[in-house]
């Protein structure tokens, strides 16, 4: 499934697969969450993915779109637990777990899921990957839904990155 127009910013192809076994592997792998019910991936290429570390991505994704900015009041209504923001050690509340080259995890939970998400660099390609487990009965009442509004939102929130990325790139290039 794919949604937008090729481009580099708010018009960008942003490309969207749902199911853990649509995922590639080693984005799997990097989830590293044993048991996941959910899993979805979004994906853009553009020119300048490699410019910037997944750490960096997740954060311009999270903390400085205006979508990811407004995503915390909707965690903490399906009970998410948020750390400190901003912070080091967080992206936009969830907790830096791991990484490596080219991929950072951030993780979280509530009463009833654990959610990881996955922001990986390959290549002319960014990705943002979310894993949920239901960790109790009632996760699985109201996250089909929550999940259509992910579906929504996360596109939107990658062509912003996209254009704020390129904004970046543009005003570093014309520095001394």
């Amino acid at each position: 499934m794919t949604s937008g127009s090729p481009g580099r910013g708010e018009g960008a192809t942003v490309v969207t697969v749902v199911g853990l076994t649509n995922i590639p592997e080693e984005i799997r792998s990097f989830a590293a969450l044993e048991e996941a019910t959910y899993a979805d991936l979004f994906t853009a290429t553009t020119d300048f993915a490699a410019d910037w570390s997944a750490e960096h991505w997740a954060r311009t994704l999270l903390e400085d779109t205006p979508t990811g900015r407004s995503a915390p009041a909707l965690w903490r209504l399906l009970g998410l637990r948020l750390g400190p923001m901003p912070s080091t050690d967080h992206v936009q509340g969830w907790k830096i777990a791991d990484g490596g080259d080219g991929w950072v995890r951030i993780e979280t939970a509530s009463w009833c899921m654990t959610a990881h998400a996955v922001v990986a660099i390959e290549g002319p390609r960014v990705s943002l990957a979310l894993f949920i487990r239901y960790d109790r009965p009632e996760a699985a009442l109201f996250w089909p839904a929550v999940s259509a509004l992910h579906r929504r939102g996360v596109p939107t929130m990658l062509r912003q990155a996209l254009s704020i990325q390129r904004a970046r790139g543009c005003a570093t290039s014309r520095l001394p």
